[in-house]
């Protein structure tokens, strides 16, 4: 299904845009070099500008007739968004996810490209310069974490566990106000609740087998498409609030991903009351 798009050759122009653009920055930003966006948490640097830069101008050449969303080209144009839905093929990328941590110097961030074809997401790959590994997935083989030497293991979901056993990540910062202290209340029934501040390490975390649950109410593609597809190929059941699948032109409806449906139920029915 992702035979006009080589997902080997995408993984590794996010390697080099990371170890070109983005690493060198990394605790060495100037204060000209960070802005804020929608508000004072929601940050630019110039390594998101100018790693999509580089991204993006290369996979104009391999791949011209795919359609490129980056996170930094919507910001400029948020007319591009509304192209995904009805693109034949798509190349989908959030130059540095975890901004916030980045500008703060903490090494918790990543590079994420998605491809889309037919309106489905066919493969998904998550980067991480620090680790300077791969986690990544096409349809229907499997989830995989990969390294530049060679080396490969496949991975899977954690098994199922009762809801006081749970351990897992929500971003509840994008819950209707009037449900997020509700939901808050309620996570209370679960072991553990976390949150990195970047989907990246989040779905690297949970389609690793540490964690038993993610939820997100703001579906932006770039945060969500890859990493979406990549837990499910590790074994995960994933959908929207209402039970529909996640498609990539979804901005809304919220998303729950867990081990298996019957967690899914549990953990929807007396934790994201929504």
């Amino acid at each position: 299904m992702t035979s006009t798009v080589d997902v080997t050759v995408l993984a590794d122009l996010l390697r080099r845009a990371a170890k070109a653009e983005i690493l060198p920055r990394f605790r060495r930003l100037g204060q000209d070099d960070v802005r804020a966006k929608s508000e004072a948490t929601d940050l630019v640097t110039e390594a998101d500008e100018q790693a999509e830069r580089m991204i993006k101008a290369e996979a104009a050449q391999l791949w011209p007739g795919a359609l490129f969303l980056g996170e930094e080209s919507v910001a400029a144009d948020p007319d591009l968004l509304g192209s995904l839905e009805h693109a034949d093929l798509a190349i989908v990328v959030d130059p540095v996810d975890g901004t916030f941590n980045f500008a703060a110097g903490i090494p918790a961030f990543g590079v994420m490209a998605s491809v889309i074809s037919g309106g489905e997401t066919v493969a998904g790959i998550i980067y991480d310069p620090m680790g300077d590994d791969w986690v990544m997935a096409e349809k229907g083989g499997g989830a995989w974490l990969r390294r530049p030497e060679g080396g490969a293991e496949r991975l899977s979901v954690a098994a199922p566990v009762g809801l006081e056993h749970m351990v897992g990540m929500a971003s509840t910062g994008y819950l209707p106000k009037e449900k997020r202290a509700e939901v808050l209340g309620n996570l209370a029934k679960v072991r553990f609740l976390t949150n990195y501040r970047c989907a990246a390490h989040e779905y690297r975390t949970f389609a690793g087998g540490h964690v038993h649950y993610l939820m997100y109410n703001k579906l932006m593609p770039w945060d969500h498409l890859a990493g979406t597809l990549i837990s499910q190929e590790a074994g995960a059941y994933a959908a929207r609030f209402d039970g529909s699948p996640y498609l990539p032109h979804h901005l809304d409806g919220g998303l729950l991903i867990t081990p298996d449906k019957a967690s899914w139920d549990l953990l929807r029915r007396e934790v994201f009351t929504v």
